[in-house]
């Protein structure tokens, strides 16, 4: 006989605040019971073949978080903020653009009407059966942002989003965004993840984007949560029209690290470009899995995740490239490249391409190795110290990917964690 599966807990279902509109907490009430009896993932569930083992929720993670405590951000933010503490807005601690043509709310500030617009679009971006533990941010939020940008509104300088948890006990956050990019409209969010304090916590973010005919969004999504901090999260991008949607994903590890991005590009012209660089270390684990569905016709992907695994740590990437029966003249392209740093390491990656089209270009691949040997030895017999010579080599394998981060801000923060990674991982001899 079969063990019975193991389900979510009734304990992350209990409800939690009650400072929002009334949509939103019947929104809330239906997700909940509908997350009753959801069976935990196993290794058996094929999105979660190489991470179930690495999520370990218990009962005592389940509460809330508290909504106090002060923002530790690791970057310089140069201009416009929102501070989230674990998953509710600080407002005091933000500074918001003051344009008659981008408008941001707070979730609880938004009126019965336009919280009962909102609650039919919230999850419209994400499958509920591929990712779900979305369903589960959406039956815990207790705040969120509503990011308006007006036809042709234009934000002149990046809006950082600056979540922090404080671990100083046992909890959870649900960090929840939705951005409505208007006609021609064009915006960079940067997304910074950070934590303090040295309990286990649970976050569940969640952020989603629906862009308009000819709208043009740039999203950096930084992950640098503590080592007690089990992360899993989900972007949800829709496309219309000749809209452009580009992604800059930066990860460090920790016990348990989950991203699913998902993008339909639904316009006719649409196209998108995702960058992904993770780097884990110790016992680390870190899994990126990211969708492309192609549904209309000429438009283009390109996506290029690098991954890094050093001392007993493990990566996973699963990208999945969908060309629907009417998407012809699609292009797609998908290249995972993977450089392990010792036998102890893993790396699994798993590319997929589905076409059904037959007037498409589509690559893929995905390669694993080391540090080559012959090129170690010759920067070596050059005068280069054996430490500086591997530092050399790894950073050359996702320069590419780093220099093309456009805000300089995020660039240096990633050096700088960068740098603590080889200090950590490369000795000298």
């Amino acid at each position: 006989m079969k063990p019975a599966p193991s389900l979510l807990s009734s304990a992350f279902l209990q409800p939690a605040g009650q400072a929002l509109p009334a949509p939103l907490l019947a929104l809330r009430k239906q997700r909940g019971a509908a997350l009753v009896d959801m069976p935990m993932p196993t290794r058996k569930t094929e999105n979660w073949k190489y991470s179930s083992k690495y999520l370990k929720l218990t009962d005592e993670m389940a509460a809330s978080l508290p909504t106090t405590g002060k923002t530790g951000s690791a970057l310089a933010v140069p201009g416009y903020k929102v501070v989230f503490i674990n998953g509710v807005v600080i407002p005091e601690a933000s500074e918001y653009p003051d344009l008659d043509n981008i408008l941001i709310q707070r979730f609880g500030d938004l009126s019965e009407a336009e919280a009962n617009e909102l609650a039919e679009r919230l999850d419209s971006t994400l499958d509920a059966k591929a990712v779900q533990f979305a369903g589960l941010n959406t039956a815990r939020f207790e705040d969120g942002l509503l990011i308006r940008l007006k036809p042709d509104a234009v934000l002149d300088q990046p809006l950082f989003i600056i979540h922090e948890v404080t671990a100083d006990a046992s909890g959870s956050a649900f960090p929840r965004i939705f951005v409505e990019a208007g006609r021609n409209s064009q915006i960079t969010l940067v997304e910074e993840f950070i934590s303090s304090g040295q309990e286990a916590v649970f976050v569940n973010s969640v952020t989603e984007f629906t862009l308009a005919e000819g709208a043009n969004v740039t999203n950096i999504r930084l992950s640098m949560d503590g080592e007690k901090v089990q992360h899993i999260g989900a972007t949800g991008v829709t496309q219309q029209r000749s809209s452009r949607f580009e992604s800059h994903c930066v990860g460090f590890g920790g016990p348990l690290r989950r991203h699913d991005l998902r993008v339909r590009l639904e316009g006719k012209g649409a196209e998108c470009k995702l960058n992904g660089v993770v780097v884990t270390q110790g016992t680390q684990h870190y899994d990126n899995h990211t969708t492309i569905e192609h549904v209309a016709p000429n438009c283009d992907s390109e996506e290029t995740y690098r991954n890094i695994a050093a001392d007993k740590s493990h990566a996973v990437f699963n990208g999945r490239i969908h060309i629907h029966p009417d998407a012809q003249k699609s292009n797609a392209n998908m290249s995972n490249k993977n450089l392990l740093l010792s036998t102890g390491a893993e790396i699994d990656t798993k590319p997929e391409l589905e076409i059904y089209a037959d007037d498409v270009k589509c690559a893929h691949g995905a390669t694993i190795g080391q540090l080559d040997k012959e090129s170690l030895f010759y920067l070596v017999s050059r005068g280069i110290g054996l430490r500086e010579a591997n530092v050399l080599l790894t950073m050359a394998f996702i320069n590419e990917l780093v220099a093309q981060i456009p805000v300089d801000a995020v660039k240096d923060t990633v050096q700088i964690r960068l740098n603590q990674f080889f200090d950590q991982t490369f000795q000298e001899v």
